[in-house]
């Protein structure tokens, strides 16, 4: 075996041997319950190899395994270059460490084809390469290094994927041998320029997704860009800027979950086939019948039909009892904007909700997924009373049975005088945890306050809204109006009272169009506007410390004396 260093990388492949065959069965990572097939120890003598991979090789099926993922491929030559990048995991970078299956010297990332047919040994085992390795988190728990698995994607170091053309059995010191070059232009490197890097190139995008030999994972994601693509194109002929588009939706079921909290399923009048899913942590934009805008957290559905829950605010700014008191099913409701403002942290090991009373409503659809895919997951969950105040308690008791150990429900009950410490939660967050929060305001700021104090970054943590204290001294607000659809620029002043926000005098002075907004509580940052001048009292949480000299929310945050924006 040639030293590392002596290997060339980009020399073109016809034939490697297999230094090592690696399998293991499935069992806990270290400091986590949730199970992976990552730790895959050495095998001798003939193995057998079947369709979906290696003989007592075994994997966890939501993300690994099956015909397209057979059998992963590595390049241990790679492994020195991370021990140098990486001196302080530089032990925990050795063969086996990215949980390949077939350890080889020669073959990597930019001499393998998507598509390439490869004999293997003298049994009759025949393979073909079908997809780039997508890292996840478990490498960066496996390495211990925070946010390491774009590393692999950004150098081309993650080795590829398998599917087995012609069963047989191999060993180590098998020989592969290249039989067919089908797709030349297309290696493995090249695909992940187009596949993470280089996003938006239409003509690629479109020859990617017509690649017959590419495995589903990666070709569905080309075929989902280039329709995404298409439809933008699409908007941009027909319109010089998006407007918020209203649909008619009819309430075809209220539930009385507790008796302070409601569910509504809503569904479209004229449903579109077009619409895809609803994103994990998504809110409807609504426009009630009194001429209300609010927004809620969808639990359950499709763009088409999707079912919200709502609590009876004390006292309501007239939404809430809109929805309790006067709703009924067979109304019709205006929905905008189906947006979402909490991502899935997937480069975290661990994934902790910190949740009050509706609070729960923002992410449930989310702990339901986490739980399908096996992400380490707990729910600390506070209730007035838990007898009798918890919303959709058939869901949350879901989470935590049918023997699945990935996922911990922890409920607070403020009738047996139980009392979530926040503090302790944040003391107790294993290594490489990400932190999702919602819940009444005191809630919120305490967690606020015990983030900060550790240090917790936006990338660790995210804070989700349901209301904001929107009121304050009145201000006045200079401002300039930039490339309005068939108008010049201009500038005016207008004063924001102590009851009113700037978002909705922006709206009475230039219309719906003139400033766009979604949840307006200052979760997702959609009515963020320009700041040019002036003092601002900061409220949200969309914006990062580094924007706020240059931008404001303008549903939530106020204006000190006078301020000039930009729209």
């Amino acid at each position: 075996m040639a030293p590392a260093s002596e290997i060339d990388l980009f020399a073109p492949f016809e034939r490697d041997v297999i230094l090592e065959v690696r399998t293991s069965k499935m069992k806990a990572m270290p400091g986590l319950k949730i199970e992976s097939g990552i730790d895959k120890g050495l095998r001798s003598g003939r193995i057998p190899v079947s369709f979906v991979g290696l003989d007592a090789d075994e994997h966890d099926l939501v993300f690994h395994g099956g015909p397209d993922k057979a059998i992963h491929g590595y390049c241990c030559s790679h492994y020195p270059e991370w021990q140098k990048e990486f001196p302080e995991a530089a032990t925990r970078f050795d063969r086996g460490g990215f949980g390949e299956n077939f350890v080889t010297e020669r073959m990597n990332e930019r001499n393998v084809c998507i598509g390439d047919i490869m004999s293997v040994g003298d049994d009759g085992v025949l393979l073909q390469v079908s997809l780039p390795r997508q890292p996840c988190f478990k490498l960066n728990h496996r390495f211990q290094l925070k946010n390491f698995a774009p590393n692999t994607y950004r150098t081309s170091r993650t080795g590829w994927y398998y599917r087995v053309l012609h069963e047989g059995t191999v060993q180590a010191g098998d020989e592969i041998r290249l039989v067919e070059r089908k797709w030349p232009k297309w290696s493995i490197e090249r695909v992940q320029e187009y596949l993470h890097r280089t996003l938006d190139d239409a003509a690629m995008n479109e020859e990617l997704a017509a690649i017959a030999d590419m495995g589903d994972e990666s070709r569905k994601a080309f075929e989902k860009r280039v329709e995404k693509l298409k439809a933008k194109q699409k908007r941009a002929a027909g319109a010089d800027e998006e407007k918020e588009k209203w649909r008619d939706y009819k309430i075809v079921e209220k539930t009385v979950q507790t008796p302070r909290i409601s569910s509504f399923v809503l569904e479209a009048t004229n449903p579109d086939p077009e619409e895809g899913q609803v994103q994990l942590g998504s809110h409807a934009r609504l426009k009630l019948p009194n001429g209300l805008l609010r927004s809620y957290s969808i639990v359950s559905g499709t763009p088409n039909r999707f079912e919200l829950g709502i609590a009876l605010e004390e006292p309501s700014r007239g939404s809430s009892a809109y929805f309790h008191n006067t709703a009924k099913e067979g109304d019709i409701i205006q929905v905008g904007r189906v947006t979402a403002d909490v991502k899935p942290a997937g480069a975290a090991s661990n994934h902790v909700f910190v949740v009050g009373g509706i609070g729960i409503t923002a992410f449930l659809s989310m702990l339901e997924v986490y739980k399908q895919i096996h992400w380490e997951t707990t729910l600390h969950f506070a209730l007035r009373d838990a007898a009798a105040d918890m919303p959709f308690r058939s869901r949350v008791d879901a989470l935590a049975v049918d023997g699945d150990s990935s996922v911990a429900v922890r409920v607070y009950d403020g009738a047996k005088g139980q009392r979530m410490d926040i503090p302790a939660i944040f003391d107790g967050l294993a290594w490489n945890s990400h932190v999702y929060v919602c819940g009444p305001a005191r809630m919120m700021d305490e967690a606020r306050r015990e983030a900060k104090k550790r240090g917790l970054g936006g990338d660790e943590i995210h804070f989700e809204a349901f209301g904001a204290d929107t009121t304050g001294d009145p201000f006045e607000v200079e401002v300039r109006s930039v490339h309005q659809k068939g108008k010049e620029d201009k500038t005016v002043l207008l004063k924001v009272g102590a009851e009113e926000t700037l978002l909705e005098v922006l709206r009475k002075h230039f219309g719906d169009e003139g400033v766009a907004s979604s949840c307006e509580v200052g979760n997702c940052g959609t009515c963020r506007v320009a700041l040019r001048s002036g003092r601002v009292e900061h409220r949200g949480t969309s914006l990062m410390e580094e924007e706020k000299g240059e931008a404001m929310l303008s549903c939530v945050s106020r204006g000190i004396g006078r301020i000039a924006i930009e729209i």
